[in-house]
């Protein structure tokens, strides 16, 4: 696909912060919808290499279906990575399902209205992995979907969000023709470029700091921010990109994690007590590797992580 002008929603969070330095250098120009540009917080965004001449924010809200017009007119591509992460929420379906659905539906009817050439929308490995028909020794693939009754039984309200949000997305393009492409990220850590914490990086944070007494050992599914870009540029640009796309790199336990941060920082606090969690899927990323995606080690994935968390002060 020409490199001309992609829209990326969400645009302060922490991945949709990486899409856009990667799309800078690439040269793409870039709209990106923030909720308030002249807020401190996106500064980040305007300091990056190229984002003088290249990137425009657009004050623009999920539910808001005009403003999402305008920051999506003129683009040929939207990459939808925007998505209410609240936790814990007092009401699931105002809080988390409902703009979760009616968001990225907004989203890919202005991009109906624009003509967009293609839309890449960011859903979450939550959206496969939560379904207790799938064979335990089998590893989970684009096939599965997580269940949605069951979602409901056991409260899990973020991937019922993803799960009902993914699934919307596939019925409107294969009723409109819309060409859209999906990425299933697991859990994502990293370096940082915007300046308040995210949940992922806070996951890391407490096993550092040690703010845990008691810790589960449980299957951690990883993947470093980076290459999450790296899938999402691939699935905009290769022609031959089609569905959905399991990204996860490394299938790892709690106590990996421990183990490896204590062989790399010696001084670091771990979690007192770490106790057994269950076995869960592991996720295969072999369709997306078809697709020539490769990935970082998970040392440096820690190391780069560690060293932005050190000079953003979040450790001493």
């Amino acid at each position: 696909m020409e490199k001309q002008r992609v829209c990326v929603t969400g645009a302060g969070g922490f991945l949709a912060s990486w899409v856009i330095k990667f799309l800078l250098s690439k040269g793409y120009t870039v709209h990106g919808t923030v909720r308030d540009p002249s807020d401190e917080k996106h500064a980040h965004l305007n300091n990056l290499e190229n984002a003088a001449d290249n990137l425009q924010l657009f004050k623009a809200d999920l539910l808001d279906y005009n403003s999402l017009c305008a920051a999506i007119a003129g683009c040929s591509g939207v990459l939808h990575v925007a998505s209410p992460c609240t936790t814990p929420v007092a009401d699931p379906m105002v809080e988390l399902i409902e703009p979760a659905v009616k968001g990225t539906l907004n989203v890919l009817k202005a991009c109906t209205e624009a003509k967009v050439k293609r839309v890449v929308a960011v859903s979450s490995r939550a959206a496969a992995i939560w379904n207790p028909s799938w064979p335990i020794d089998q590893p989970i693939d684009e096939s599965c979907w997580s269940d949605k009754e069951y979602l409901n039984t056991i409260k899990n309200w973020y991937a019922l969000s993803k799960t009902d949000a993914e699934s919307e997305a596939w019925e409107y393009a294969k009723k409109t023709g819309l060409d859209v492409v999906t990425i299933l990220p697991s859990l994502i850590i990293g370096p940082m470029l915007q300046s308040t914490m995210n949940a992922s990086t806070l996951t890391l944070v407490k096993i550092i700091k040690d703010e845990a007494e008691e810790m589960v050992n449980n299957d951690l599914r990883i993947v470093d921010v980076r290459d999450v870009v790296a899938a999402i540029l691939m699935a905009y640009e290769k022609p031959e990109a089609k569905g959905r796309y399991i990204c996860s790199a490394h299938n790892a336990t709690t106590q990996d994690l421990v183990d490896k941060l204590k062989t790399m920082y010696p001084m670091s606090h771990n979690p007192k007590k770490i106790t057994k969690g269950e076995d869960k899927h592991k996720l295969s990323s072999e369709k997306l590797q078809k697709l020539g995606w490769t990935y970082i080690p998970l040392e440096k994935s820690l190391a780069d992580s560690v060293k932005c968390y050190k000079e953003k002060g979040i450790l001493l």
